[in-house]
């Protein structure tokens, strides 16, 4: 069963831009070779970290977007965690929220339908005969 993951890692702030690209060609080779597939790679750059963590106080944030199994993101995860250069890491599966914020996006587009026929004001509405009968008038004396 496919599922869908973020991947969010960090890696050592003085690591070379060629290192990086090589690191991030292994986890794709690793990710296909598991019948995974990515879909988007988001290079957020060098950010300040929350607090030190392996005597570094900066990183270079990577959140990856991946589809597949949860062997996949056990390959990874394990992969991640004996390569030197990443800090920290964490996967997320983010399917389940997906699919509760596309039925959340349904429903408001339903009650925007709703909302959006024109409403008959008491002017423009037709006029319905009553069922009452109508008093007849007093008889003139």
């Amino acid at each position: 069963m496919n599922r869908t993951y973020e991947l969010m890692f960090i890696v050592r702030p003085d690591m070379a831009d060629e290192d990086l690209e090589k690191l991030l060609s292994t986890l794709e080779t690793t990710i296909t070779a598991a019948s995974g597939s990515i879909k988007a790679i988001d290079r957020m750059g060098k950010r300040r970290l929350a607090y030190m963590v392996r005597k570094f106080r900066e990183g270079i944030y990577i959140l990856m977007t991946i589809e597949g199994a949860g062997t996949v993101v056990h390959e990874l995860e394990r992969r991640l965690r004996v390569t030197e250069q990443v800090i920290k890491f964490i996967t997320v599966r983010i399917d389940e929220e997906q699919k509760r914020l596309d039925k959340i996006k349904q429903l408001r587009e339903s009650r925007k339908k709703v909302s959006a026929q024109p409403v008959v004001s008491a002017e423009e509405a037709p006029v319905v005969p009553s069922e009452a009968p109508v008093a007849d008038a007093p008889a003139a004396v």
